[in-house]
């Protein structure tokens, strides 16, 4: 029961966000307007994909240290969630866009950046695939992974910060918390952040369980 703890808090967390998210008053700003409501979706699922890739990369390292078939695995299924998590992340981003910057994909560095990141990922999905051996394609596909988490950090969060960009807290621009959050956004926002945390977490950990039955089901054959 303690183990799952966090998913009972998970759940309250989404249920919360949801609601609160859907039907919780909201500031009127310029533009924006109801669309700000998407700062409780879009926003948390990029910090929850940066806290699921920062496990995907350790557990690559750890590969790299020990040769553990099960490192490699929690690897590549915390990296799978990631992956799942910037798609939707890039489609909900799309949407505000092209509410309050009428376009679905402007010419945005931090936007054109991201786009750069998941293919990295992508990447290291099709990189898996090309290998047979199970030691050869654990240790390519974990420097690739250290590597691509490496290079996907500053890449959305550094240089962006570098040139003009829409997104605030870039190019200049105020931070969205300074501009547009008010204390009742926030009540809702970092639960939002937690919650979403959570349940990449909890999916996670689902598909490497059952990736460790599907392999000790093929040893047993």
């Amino acid at each position: 029961m303690k183990k799952d703890g966090y998913k009972i808090v998970a759940v309250g967390l989404l249920v919360y966000q949801i609601l609160m998210g859907l039907l919780g008053e909201v500031p009127r700003r310029e533009i924006l307007n109801e669309s700000i409501r998407c700062v409780y979706f879009h926003v948390p699922m990029w910090f929850s994909m940066i806290a699921v890739l920062t496990a995907s990369a350790y557990f690559s390292v750890r590969y790299l240290q020990k040769s553990q078939i099960e490192d490699d695995e929690k690897a590549v299924e915390y990296a799978n969630v990631a992956i799942l998590l910037g798609v939707l992340g890039c489609l909900t981003g799309s949407l505000w866009a092209s509410v309050t910057w009428g376009d679905f994909w402007p010419n945005d560095p931090k936007l054109n950046s991201v786009a750069v990141g998941m293919l990295m990922y992508f990447a290291y999905s099709i990189l898996r695939g090309s290998f047979e051996d199970e030691q050869k394609r654990g240790r390519i596909s974990a420097v690739y992974n250290i590597f691509a988490f490496a290079v996907f950090i500053p890449l959305i969060f550094i240089l962006p910060r570098l040139t003009d960009s829409l997104h605030p807290g870039n190019g200049g621009n105020p931070a969205f918390s300074d501009y547009d959050m008010n204390s009742q956004m926030r009540r809702v926002f970092y639960p939002s952040v937690v919650g979403v945390s959570l349940l990449a977490f909890w999916i996670a950990e689902l598909r490497i369980r059952l990736k460790k039955v599907a392999r000790v089901l093929s040893e047993k054959q």
